[in-house]
């Protein structure tokens, strides 16, 4: 399964709309997961024309009703259990803090089989990927802010596969 990673759009805060060069990059994949800071909901409307969508609440989104946002997404896709949220745990990783961090955020229905293979974040306008115990961490940095400079930035391809993850950041 192909999956494109994108988060902190800001838009139209930012930038008018998104880079031209995300449709060309996120063609052919199966799902898009944003990591946050949408601002409008447009721009999820204009990923889900590419491929079906899912959303993090970012800090600066304001809640409104729709289907695609959460606070997390947790998703079995492959063997693998992806969390989908904005701000990610501090890095580098350590199994205890990992350990620590997944405690603080397993919901009430969730229990340590919830807890995740993959986490992909946004909300540090920098791109990071990092694999530690058994966990791939992947910030895809910011599509329109990257390093908080405006204009094109980054995006990532996450590529699942009979139980591998791999995973590419794409300058824009």
């Amino acid at each position: 399964m192909r999956i494109g990673l994108i988060t902190d759009t800001h838009i139209p805060w930012a930038v008018k709309e998104l880079p031209h060069q995300v449709a060309t990059t996120f063609r052919g994949v199966d799902l898009i997961l944003h990591a946050g800071d949408i601002y409008s909901h447009v721009v999820l409307d204009e990923l889900e024309r590419i491929a079906p969508v899912l959303a993090a609440q970012g800090d600066d989104d304001y809640p409104a009703p729709d289907r695609r946002v959460r606070d997390k997404h947790v998703l079995k896709i492959d063997g693998h259990t992806i969390w989908l949220i904005h701000e990610g745990p501090y890095i580098p990783l350590s199994s205890q803090h990992i350990s620590t961090w997944c405690q603080q955020r397993t919901g009430p229905n969730e229990t340590r089989a919830d807890w995740p293979t993959i986490i992909v974040s946004g909300h540090e306008h920098r791109t990071h990927i990092e694999r530690s115990n058994g966990l791939l961490y992947v910030n895809s940095g910011s599509a329109t802010l990257l390093n908080y400079r405006p204009g094109p930035g980054t995006v990532g391809i996450l590529e699942l596969d009979s139980g591998r993850a791999d995973v590419d950041i794409i300058q824009l």
